[in-house]
């Protein structure tokens, strides 16, 4: 039987669920570390720095559910928490997230449920990442269950504004002082100046390579 897991399924099992949501992540994480290795053959670049992946942790499942108003079940942990899953692709360059999403979105056996852009639309705390919300297939010996994994794509300037901005909101437990907000909003934009100039760095040095290559190519000819 295929299902997709967007609710209990009748699982009352913590030890199943998560065993779903593990194999989820293997089964993501494989799709984009071969789509990584395909670039790299056809390309001769690899677009993606690290890749991270993680549970989240019963605590943060049981904070998100009652700060959104659900009670702690399992039914409403699958189908209300959407990033109990979650794969972190780090990313040098922003073309590289846009080229990297478009991959994953061709892939025949996910399915993409939604996508929400905040490097164009960045969080008013200054946030900036692409997430793609998606489900794959996981094949059990008497059915198979659809199953939800979050996808952020990031580059590096901008995880490490994220993972600053966590660790800071966290010693305040979201109640950071106004000048602190303010503080990491400018830095966000700092990050974004960053972004900008390294891709224009390098497509300056990609366009410099062939032109030297090219000049070498017509010395070798003798077209000078």
């Amino acid at each position: 039987m295929d299902k997709t897991f967007t609710n209990g399924d009748g699982i009352d099992s913590w030890n199943t669920i998560i065993f779903l949501y593990n194999s989820a992540l293997k089964e993501v994480r494989t799709k984009v570390e071969i789509l990584n290795d395909e670039f790299q053959q056809v390309h001769q670049y690899n677009p993606i720095e690290y890749i991270k992946s993680r549970i989240k942790s019963p605590e943060s499942i049981v904070k998100k559910l009652k700060r959104c108003g659900y009670e702690s079940s399992i039914d409403n942990m699958v189908q209300y928490v959407n990033d109990i899953a979650g794969i972190r692709i780090v990313c040098s360059f922003t073309s590289d997230i846009y080229k990297l999403a478009e991959m994953i979105g061709r892939q025949n056996d996910l399915t993409v449920l939604s996508i929400k852009d905040y490097i164009k639309h960045p969080k008013e705390s200054g946030y900036k990442s692409y997430h793609m919300l998606v489900t794959v297939p996981i094949f059990l010996t008497d059915r198979v269950i659809h199953t939800k994994v979050e996808i952020q794509i990031r580059t590096m300037a901008m995880d490490f504004w994220a993972s600053l901005e966590h660790k800071i909101y966290y010693k305040f437990e979201g109640n950071a002082p106004e000048y602190i907000s303010r503080d990491l909003r400018e830095c966000s934009g700092i990050v974004s100046m960053l972004d900008a100039k390294m891709l224009q760095l390098n497509e300056a040095i990609i366009q410099a390579k062939e032109a030297q290559e090219e000049q070498e190519q017509k010395e070798g000819t003798g077209a000078v």
